[in-house]
């Protein structure tokens, strides 16, 4: 690689997501739900952390099994909003909008994850 993380759209999308997780949880509803708050704020960490930390390998191979574990952590911070959701907790707008940007980054890991693979098969030739 010869971006540095931090020039990723990807990366850089992560961070709106914590942002956002973080307004998110500043609602009054959560004041006494440690858990479900250690639980996403470790869920959204792993996004930004892992992108950041794979590309350091300089490495398509590992980069690619770290983007995975971001997608994952993708899926648990959704999930975390969903049960949010259900249980009405927090701002209903704010919710929507994490639904929708965690959507997107998974998306955008997905096709990141293509591209890196598709370059690797190309290497392997």
């Amino acid at each position: 690689m010869t971006k540095n993380f931090q020039e990723f759209p990807v990366y850089q999308k992560s961070l709106d997501l914590v942002e956002k997780v973080f307004i998110f949880l500043k609602h009054q509803d959560f004041e006494k739900e440690f858990e479900f708050n250690n639980q996403i704020k470790r869920a959204v960490f792993s996004i930004s952390n892992n992108t950041a930390e794979g590309s350091e390998y300089n490495n398509n191979k590992q980069f690619i099994k770290y983007l995975k574990i971001a997608k994952g952590s993708c899926a648990e911070v959704r999930s975390m909003v969903f049960v949010a959701k259900r249980l009405n907790l927090g701002n209903i707008e704010i919710l929507e909008e994490l639904i929708l940007l965690s959507k997107e980054i998974s998306s955008n890991i997905s096709n990141f994850i293509k591209y890196l693979s598709e370059n690797l098969e190309k290497k392997t030739n």
